[in-house]
């Protein structure tokens, strides 16, 4: 017996050799064998599939993958004061991997809770946990897989409008999650700035921004 295949794990999950077992979708290609290697709070897999490449000819391909789940991120505006609300915290992955201090600039926003959960309710949920925040009408922007040659989470991106009177939390994150969470409110050209200065490196938000620039609430006719 082996937790996460036969036996639920820790997080009572069953069946993670069978993901992408049986898909049908695209003819070229036909999945053969899924290995669980790990199955902690994220699931890493390594799967073995036939592809047809465009001469015709097929060929056997292993793959590791990153299973984390999906996520959401939304981007708080204010176009009366041409304000947004960020978030700052320390990302060990980014620390280790260059950023200087490892304090991340981003939008609210995080994993779904299962896959039945709508991205909608789990960023409402995010954006109140992180800010404090409790918005009206949300717009859905666009879905986006981030990393696709390893990691096969799908990120759907937000936007609202906030206001000072849609505060009715105190924010800062979860403290029983380890999150020290800071909040910041800076003019909306002073985010653009900062995107070209290096001040935001994460990618989320970065395109969420340029999305208000572009198509979005700053966006100039």
């Amino acid at each position: 017996m082996t937790a996460g295949i036969d036996t639920p794990d820790h997080r009572g999950r069953t069946g993670l050799d069978r993901a992408g077992i049986g898909l049908t979708g695209n003819p070229r290609v036909k999945v053969r064998e899924v290995e669980l290697l790990s199955s902690n709070w994220y699931v890493e897999r390594a799967t073995t599939f036939d592809i047809q490449h465009s001469d015709g000819t097929w060929h056997t391909e292993r793959r590791e993958t990153h299973d984390r789940g999906n996520g959401a991120t939304l981007l708080l505006y204010d176009t009366d004061r041409e304000t947004v609300l960020l978030t700052r915290q320390f990302r060990f992955p980014a620390y280790v991997n260059g950023h200087p201090d490892g304090m991340l600039v981003e939008t609210p926003a995080g994993l779904l809770d299962d896959a039945a959960e709508h991205p909608e309710h789990a960023v409402r949920r995010e954006v109140v946990e992180e800010t404090g925040h409790t918005v009206g009408e949300v717009e859905h922007v666009f879905d986006v897989y981030m990393s696709p040659g390893s990691v096969t989470e799908r990120i759907s991106f937000y936007a609202a409008a906030y206001t000072p009177a849609t505060r009715t939390h105190e924010g800062g994150g979860l403290a029983e999650e380890g999150e020290d969470i800071e909040i910041l409110e800076l003019p909306f050209r002073r985010a653009l700035e900062m995107i070209r200065t290096g001040e935001i490196a994460d990618a989320k938000t970065i395109m969420l921004l340029q999305w208000a620039a572009l198509d979005g609430p700053f966006a100039r006719d």
